[in-house]
This record gives C-alpha cells, sequence and structure tokens, in this order.
C-alpha cells in the first residue's frame, strides 16, 4: 500500500513539473508572438474572454490587443523576460516574472521594466491566456 502511495505521489509530482514546463513553454511562446507581430498565434493562445491590462493603465480584449499588433500600433522590438515562475491551481495556473520590454505603442517609444503577471485557463484541454497584468517598476532584479 505504501509503495502504491509513493508511485501515485511521484506520477502527481511529475505530471505538475510537465504541466509547469509546458506553461513556460507557453508564455514563451506568447512574448515570441509579441515581438514577431504573430497575431495567428495569439489568437490561438488568447483566451476569447481575454483581460490584457498594461502598464500604463490601458485595458485591452482579445479582439482590442490583437487589432493594435496587427495595425501596428503596438509594437515590441524586444522581450526580455526574467525568473519566471509558475503556480499551478486545478485548471488554472499563474505565472510570475520581471520584464524589460522595449517597443513603441500609442504615446511613442518605450523602454519599461516591469513585473507581469499572467493567468492561464485550462478549457476544452487547451490552455488559454485569460489574464495579462503589468506594472512598472524601478529596477528588476
Amino acid at each position: 500500500m505504501f509503495l502504491l502511495r509513493l508511485l501515485a505521489l511521484t506520477a502527481a509530482l511529475c505530471a505538475a513539473a510537465d504541466t509547469k514546463e509546458s506553461i513556460l513553454a507557453l508564455d514563451k511562446q506568447w512574448s515570441d508572438a509579441i515581438v514577431k507581430g504573430d497575431t495567428a498565434t495569439l489568437e490561438k493562445l488568447l483566451a476569447d474572454d481575454l483581460v490584457y491590462a498594461h502598464a500604463t493603465g490601458i485595458v485591452d480584449t482579445k479582439a482590442s490587443y490583437i487589432a493594435k499588433i496587427k495595425e501596428r500600433r503596438q509594437i515590441y522590438k524586444s522581450f526580455e523576460q526574467r525568473n519566471p515562475t509558475v503556480n499551478l491551481y486545478k485548471d488554472s495556473a499563474v505565472t510570475f516574472s520581471w520584464v524589460r520590454v522595449t517597443g513603441t505603442n500609442q504615446a511613442g517609444a518605450f523602454d519599461d521594466k516591469i513585473m507581469l503577471i499572467h493567468f492561464w485557463v485550462r478549457h476544452n484541454n487547451a490552455w488559454r491566456l485569460a489574464g495579462h497584468q503589468t506594472t512598472k517598476v524601478d529596477k528588476l532584479p
């Protein structure tokens, strides 16, 4: 009986580690897509009911955010992520990281240091980004 419990625990820990790696890979796909302006990938990654809150205070929906990328009103030149972590829940995950991001938007050129939080949900056996929140910080750790 002990051995069975140990095997089940080991399997659960391995599954959690695999899921964390999958979420980090999705975060990387998202950051690669924004830098490349790859709206097809964003269409797949973003939840239909996405809440996308920028450090500027502007809040976008999936449609309005993708339109900004398509129309080149939001252009990312670089995205350097540091110390990403993942917390898993039943059908959701939260990622947290520190980022330096450069580009241009409606206010002009930016070179920001931010704290990034992503909220991922599993829906119909696929992970989707349902929440994005950034906050400007003075320095990165």
